[in-house]
């Protein structure tokens, strides 16, 4: 009786472990902090996390594939380190969402469909001058230690500050229904999914790192030096960001967007946390000689991480969702967020292609900064610390002022 009484206490204890993991949601600052550690742990390991590089590849190789690009993509999309940390993302936030029973597909009424789609192609055009979306050009540069991700910062603030007042003009002077759209209820006697979406996530966990043993098998090439143990470990990664970013909604459009629509400082106090984590990684990794000091330091300083900041914190908005954000919600069974991604990821490749083609717009995008070689480790890491808990602060004073609503 003892033993029987000790078992059913056992059970009852990790029942309440799993709910309170998967069936509430993770804190903000939690979330911020776990991406952090978790991005130094990604840099360290082998390069600095990325979402839009996989997207674009993805259509690069679709393009190849359909006869629209005529040169063959330098990369394979199961070897690409880019390829494989986006993948990961998505399918870890896939995972998370059936471990949570989240994961539904939502149809949302056309125009948000025609905005998702509006908002990628805006995405993809300023994730190309920018070099990177919120994560490559904003979250990972700044982490690198580059000015272009300071400039791409104030971009998207100003970006996200004209779309307030844009959706203000619009909800006043165009009349649609709008949402995500809701999941549609089962039908009498039909299979219950939601009931059994933990057992599908918990082996969509399995099968990532099947394959993460799989890549590791291979070790390193003795003749190209490629190592698969490497890509394996970027594939747990990408796996870790998307399950962090689904269990704590992470969003970094609501930590630039909602200190000017309702004020709310969550998710800008989350990202402040999530910057300064990981920028002091990457600063002792660095500076220690660890890792290649030019390493993610983009040459698009400051037109285009600027301009592709104003343009990309425009278009976030429309889509749902930032570069992450529309990937975890797109894995989460959010169409409008699937067509958003599709659409960022082909504007992205269109015009990358079109930047490329001439060397006067490749120019104009700027040149590479890294603040380390012009005002030293310490007084880099000193002021984007600084930045940083400026934003946590004052973003926390509107939340109590409401002064920028």
């Amino acid at each position: 009786m003892s033993e029987t009484h000790e078992t059913s206490v056992l059970v009852s204890i990790l029942k309440d472990a799993y709910a309170k993991i998967f069936y509430k949601n993770w804190p903000v600052w939690l979330g911020g902090l776990l991406i952090g550690i978790t991005s130094v742990i990604t840099f360290a390991w082998e390069r600095p996390w990325g979402v839009l590089g996989g997207l674009r590849e993805w259509i690069d190789w679709s393009f190849y594939s359909l006869g629209i690009y005529t040169s063959h993509p330098y990369y394979s999309p199961h070897l690409s380190t880019s390829s494989i940390l986006t993948f990961g993302l998505l399918w870890g936030a896939f995972a998370s969402a059936l471990l949570s029973k989240q994961f539904a597909i939502k149809i949302p009424p056309p125009f948000e469909l025609i905005r998702g789609a509006v908002g990628g192609i805006f995405m993809g055009i300023g994730t190309t001058m920018a070099m990177g979306c919120n994560v490559g050009g904003f979250f990972s540069a700044v982490s690198a230690l580059s000015l272009s991700g300071i400039a791409m910062m104030a971009g998207l603030i100003v970006g996200v500050f004209l779309e307030v007042h844009y959706f203000y003009w619009e909800v006043e002077h165009l009349r649609f229904k709008r949402g995500d759209g809701r999941p549609k209820k089962p039908k009498k006697g039909s299979i219950d999914w939601k009931r059994i979406q933990p057992c599908l996530g918990a082996l969509a966990v399995l099968v990532a790192f099947a394959g993460a043993f799989i890549y590791r098998s291979y070790g390193i090439d003795s003749v190209s030096g490629y190592s698969y143990v490497k890509t394996g470990g970027l594939l747990i990664s990408g796996l870790a960001f998307g399950i962090i970013l689904h269990r704590s909604r992470f969003a970094f459009l609501q930590a630039f967007r909602e200190p000017f629509a309702s004020g709310n400082a969550e998710q800008s106090r989350g990202m402040a946390i999530a910057v300064i984590v990981s920028v002091l990684g990457f600063a002792a990794l660095k500076s220690s000689g660890l890792r290649p000091e030019g390493a993610y330091v983009t040459s698009t300083f400051w037109v285009g991480s600027f301009v592709g900041g104003i343009i990309f914190g425009f278009g976030m908005p429309f889509a749902g969702g930032c570069g992450s954000g529309t990937c975890w919600r797109t894995a989460e069974g959010g169409i409008k967020q699937m067509i958003a991604v599709a659409f960022m990821g082909i504007s992205n490749s269109l015009c990358k292609l079109f930047i490329e083609s001439s060397e006067t717009l490749t120019s104009v995008m700027g040149k590479r900064v890294f603040l380390p070689k012009y005002i030293s480790y310490h007084w880099t890491v000193i002021l984007i610390v600084m930045i940083m808990l400026l934003y946590y602060l004052v973003t926390s004073w509107n939340e109590k002022t409401r002064a920028f609503i």
